[in-house]
């Protein structure tokens, strides 16, 4: 198979860890006889940094002609600490989210056996723990006008808005997910109190219908962000909107033990991208010590979502497997132990994916 990729290492830790994820990546090309092309792009604050914006026309037209995008992290502590900037490096992101279509965040929660005592949860609560949650990521209040504040800075305003359509989108994935799997799907909304939620539950119901081989429950946001931590196995597969997405997603990380360990997937109209969901960890840039599991796994997750390539992806998927094992770890999962450099660890995955 011939593929194409976008590789936008963006900023921060971002470039050493996609490294190591690319590296891994052409070890499986070659492994499985797959012609791998690819080029790299700016996105983010180098971006800004370089032409002016975070998210260039060039870097657009590159994904638009690609199967696919590997991307790392965007943001650094110069525009972070300056909430007044015109220009910032999320703004690059929400730009990507929307040009390229990328409606839906897959992120699997999975535990790992070697990790479990890293988990802030007692280890009989999360053991086990397997679970997708898909998060809408065009619409809702991140993208809704009008938005802005007064004329005398004393009152900030963001209007949340989503469309049917863009409400079946989402949860008909969600269902397709649901079927793949042990047939449960988690509909997450605060229909108790707003209109946009209220429509998300309408259309839900409707559709539900369509898929009754699949059970399907409805949890206010507040009982979900609950339910996460009292009894996160009860899951199988979450779906909600932007913002409920973004928070659940980042508290459903923290079962696992490490944030350096999750991978990602934006299922696009025109091509899909795929990145760790950590971000830039501008303090450990250069240092060789960030943790590049997630975004390797996260090639993985490429392999499987957008070529329909099982077996490349669990080749990924055993390598690092065993890495954990073999206790070939960067720092922040090392404990009391040896610690491996981001290149180190890399390198042995890659070895492994090429010997296997």
């Amino acid at each position: 198979m011939k593929i194409k990729l976008a590789v936008l290492s963006g900023d921060g830790i971002g470039p050493e860890i996609v490294a190591q994820a690319l590296n891994v990546t052409k070890a499986v090309c070659k492994k499985f006889g797959h012609d791998l092309s690819y080029k790299e792009a700016l996105v983010g604050a180098c971006a800004i940094d370089a032409v002016g914006v975070p998210y260039p026309a060039e870097t657009h037209a590159l994904c638009m002609d690609s199967d696919a995008v590997l991307f790392g992290a965007i943001g650094t502590p110069e525009y972070d600490n300056n909430p007044s900037a015109k220009i910032r490096p999320e703004q690059g992101l929400l730009a990507m989210r929307k040009q390229l279509g990328l409606y839906a965040n897959i992120r699997p929660i999975t535990t790992f056996p070697s990790l479990l005592h890293k988990s802030p949860l007692r280890q009989d609560l999360v053991e086990g723990s397997d679970f997708i949650c898909i998060r809408e990521l065009t619409g809702g209040i991140y993208f809704g006008r009008p938005q802005g504040r007064s004329e005398d800075g004393e009152t900030a305003y963001d209007t949340c808005v989503y469309t049917v359509e863009e409400i079946e989108r989402i949860i008909r994935l969600a269902y397709s997910y649901a079927q793949k799997r042990r047939h449960k799907l988690t509909v997450v909304d605060k229909a108790n109190v707003l209109c946009t939620s209220r429509l998300w539950r309408q259309v839900a119901q409707r559709i539900e219908k369509e898929f009754p081989d699949v059970e399907t429950e409805y949890l206010f946001v507040d009982n979900a962000a609950m339910q996460l931590i009292q009894c996160p196995k009860r899951f199988d597969v979450m779906v909600t909107e932007n913002m409920f997405g973004d928070i659940l997603t980042d508290e459903a990380s923290v079962i696992t033990g490490s944030l350096g360990m999750l991978p990602s997937a934006s299922i696009g109209i025109h091509t899909s991208v795929f990145e760790p969901i950590h971000g830039s960890y501008p303090q450990a840039a250069g240092k060789d010590i960030a943790n590049p599991l997630a975004t390797i796994l996260s090639a993985a997750l490429m392999f499987e979502y957008a070529f329909g390539l099982i077996e490349e992806g669990l080749t990924i998927r055993r390598a690092v497997n065993a890495s954990l094992k073999e206790k070939i770890v960067t720092e922040d999962i090392a404990g009391d132990g040896k610690s491996y450099k981001t290149s180190e660890a890399g390198k042995w995955i890659e070895d492994y994916c090429s010997g296997q």
